[in-house]
C-alpha cells in the first residue's frame, strides 16, 4: 500500500464526506450537467477533484460556508494557501480556479431562477492569478562545487543540511519528494544490487502527469552514508525522535515542509557564487549515472521514467563526452555492461 502523505489526504472521501452537503449538491448537479453536455470523463474527473480541493478547504478554514456566500477575500485566502502552503504551481492554481469559474458561469446560466442564486455573481475572474516564474537559466553544478559545499556545511556542524543535499545529489528526487524519506529507508535490509543501492521500505509519492504516482526510489549508498550518519549522529545529541528523517521542527510527527528547501537554496547558492536550485540537482544525478557508463534504460528505472527520452533531456554530457564512451585510439570500443554494484 502506498504510505500516506499530506497531499493523499487533501481530498479522502472522509473529508469529503463532512464538506457543506449543499456544496456537494451543488457539485454534483454541476457534474450531471457536465455528463449531459458529453464532456469528456478525464475532464469530469478533473473538475470533481480540483472542486473537491476548494470544498475541503472551506470546511476546515472557512466555517464549511455555502458556495454562494464565498467571498473575494476567502478566494485570495485559498489562492495563497495553494501556492505558499500547499506547493502547488502557479499552472495547477489557474487550473483549480479555472474549475471553480466554471461551477460559477453554471450557476449564472442555469441556476439564476433559484431563490438561492438569484443574486449571485462570479468574482472569481475579479482575482489575479499568480504567474509562471521566468525561466532561469540552467545551472550545471560540477561534482567539485557539490563538494566544496558539502565540505562547507560539515565543518560548519549543519548535518540535516548536508544530509539533504547529499540526498539529492545521489538520489535525483525532487523537493517535494525528498521530504517524504524515512529514517527506516536506510537501514542495511533495504540495500540492493549488492549494496550499491538503498530502496525506499515503501513507495513514495512523486510529482508527474495527473496527480503523479507512487514509485519506490533509489538512492546511491556509499556517497550518501556518511551524511546520513553524522545528521542521525546529531539528531541523537538533540533528542530528536521521528519517523521522518527530515522532521518539522517544533512537530516532529510531521514532515518538513518543501518551501524549507527554498531559503536553503539561496544560502547554498550564495556560498557557492552560483543560481542553485534543487533541481539541477536532479540534472547532476542523471548526468553521473551516465558517466558510469548506465545505460538509459537502467538510469531511467533507477529514477521512475516513463520514457528513456527523458534521460537524454536530462543528463548534462557533451557530445565528446558521450563519444569518448564508444571510441578511442584504437577505433570502436568493445563497452563493458556496468553493474549497479560497482558504483
Amino acid at each position: 500500500m502506498p504510505r500516506s502523505t499530506q497531499m493523499n489526504d487533501l481530498t479522502s472521501p472522509e473529508l469529503v464526506a463532512q464538506v457543506n452537503p449543499e456544496n456537494l449538491r451543488l457539485k454534483k448537479d454541476f457534474l450531471d450537467y457536465l455528463k449531459s453536455v458529453q464532456r469528456s470523463p478525464g475532464t469530469i474527473r478533473g473538475y470533481e477533484n480540483d472542486l473537491d480541493i476548494f470544498f475541503v478547504y472551506c470546511m476546515k478554514n472557512l466555517g464549511n460556508k455555502n458556495f454562494a456566500s464565498v467571498s473575494k477575500r476567502d478566494l485570495v485566502s485559498f489562492q495563497n494557501w495553494l501556492i505558499n502552503e500547499n506547493g502547488n504551481s502557479p499552472s495547477r492554481v489557474r487550473r483549480i480556479k479555472s474549475a471553480i469559474s466554471s461551477l460559477s458561469n453554471f450557476i449564472e446560466a442555469i441556476l439564476d431562477d433559484e431563490e438561492e442564486f438569484k443574486n449571485f455573481r462570479s468574482i472569481v475572474r475579479k482575482i489575479e492569478s499568480p504567474v509562471n516564474q521566468p525561466v532561469r537559466d540552467k545551472t550545471i553544478l560540477s561534482e567539485e562545487q557539490l563538494n566544496k559545499l558539502l565540505k562547507m556545511l560539515t565543518d560548519s556542524g549543519k548535518h540535516e543540511k548536508a544530509c539533504m543535499l547529499a540526498l539529492a545529489m545521489h538520489s535525483g528526487r525532487r523537493k517535494s519528494e525528498l521530504v517524504r524519506f524515512r529514517v527506516d529507508d536506510f537501514k542495511d535490509e533495504n540495500l540492493v544490487c549488492g549494496g550499491a543501492l538503498y530502496k525506499t521500505s515503501d513507495t513514495i509519492k512523486t510529482k508527474g502527469f495527473g496527480h503523479g504516482k507512487y514509485i519506490y526510489c533509489y538512492t546511491l549508498a556509499k556517497d550518501f552514508k556518511p551524511y546520513f550518519d553524522r545528521w542521525m549522529e546529531q539528531r541523537e545529541k538533540d533528542s530528536v525522535v521521528s519517523e521522518w528523517l527530515f522532521p518539522l521542527k517544533g512537530n516532529p510527527t510531521q514532515q518538513m515542509k518543501p518551501e524549507t528547501l527554498n531559503s536553503w537554496a539561496i544560502s547554498f547558492g550564495k556560498l557557492l557564487g552560483v543560481d542553485f536550485y534543487w533541481h539541477c540537482l536532479r540534472h547532476y544525478f542523471t548526468t553521473d549515472l551516465a558517466r558510469s557508463g548506465l545505460p538509459d534504460g537502467v538510469i531511467q528505472e533507477i529514477i521512475g521514467w516513463t520514457s528513456s527520452d527523458m534521460v537524454r533531456l536530462y543528463k548534462d554530457l557533451t557530445t565528446e563526452e558521450q563519444l569518448d564512451q564508444y571510441f578511442d585510439e584504437t577505433g570502436i570500443k568493445v563497452v563493458q555492461p556496468t553493474k549497479l554494484s560497482d558504483l
